[in-house]
């Protein structure tokens, strides 16, 4: 029998990265740790003390095209996380370039690309052009001096250029001593805290709440 050609040409046919939806493919390629993760489906809102004006007004990502940073800064399992990869998905669907990583992952990145022909100047490249960066678990760890310069150079380049979300337990107040307390602290800090949306996402356990029967 001769095979239905619309049957075979079914059966191998494979979609077209082309003719899919750019901001289905910018989701895909910004490496979310919740992919799933919405704006428009938070839970808990007021009793966080997060603030729905604020939060639409993130929404239209207008404050990546005044370049402005945002952090997140609360508790262990306060949301930090989903509302970074929820903000990156929001650009992701504006047809802007977003990516998130852990700062851990950041740093062991940064480590391999030292051991590379070009490949400081290919990290810091890949990094500095994202119109939206998020980093999770920021200064979780102590820098060491070789990742402070990094630092300083990365968020030099994305000065003016994009805007950077950093997910933290720390407040602003601590970020100096845990950046090493000299000069390239008060350089990154500087390139930071002037543009900066703080946003205090509070001390209740989100991982705990959605673990409760419904």
């Amino acid at each position: 029998m001769v095979p239905n050609d619309a049957t075979a040409t079914a059966a191998t046919w494979h979609p077209n990265p082309r003719s899919a939806d750019p901001s289905e493919a910018n989701i895909h390629r910004a490496g979310l740790r919740y992919p799933g993760a919405d704006l428009r489906r938070l839970d808990l809102v007021e009793e966080r003390g997060l603030n729905r004006n604020v939060i639409a007004q993130l929404a239209t990502c207008s404050f990546i095209q005044r370049q402005q940073n945002v952090v997140f800064q609360g508790f262990t399992g306060s949301g930090k996380s989903y509302l970074g990869c929820a903000l990156a998905k929001q650009a992701c669907q504006h047809r802007l370039r977003a990516h998130y990583i852990r700062m851990p992952d950041l740093e062991e990145a940064w480590a391999l690309a030292k051991d590379k022909p070009q490949g400081q100047t290919k990290f810091l490249r890949k990094y500095s052009t994202f119109s939206l960066l998020v980093i999770d678990e920021w200064l979780l760890d102590h820098p060491d001096e070789g990742m402070r310069s990094m630092l300083l150079e990365l968020l030099e380049r994305r000065y003016d250029t994009g805007s950077t979300v950093f997910c933290t337990q720390y407040p602003k107040k601590d970020w100096h001593a845990r950046l090493g307390g000299a000069v390239h602290a008060d350089a990154i800090m500087d390139r930071i805290v002037h543009n900066t949306i703080w946003i205090d996402t509070g001390d209740r356990n989100m991982r705990e709440h959605t673990a409760l029967p419904q």
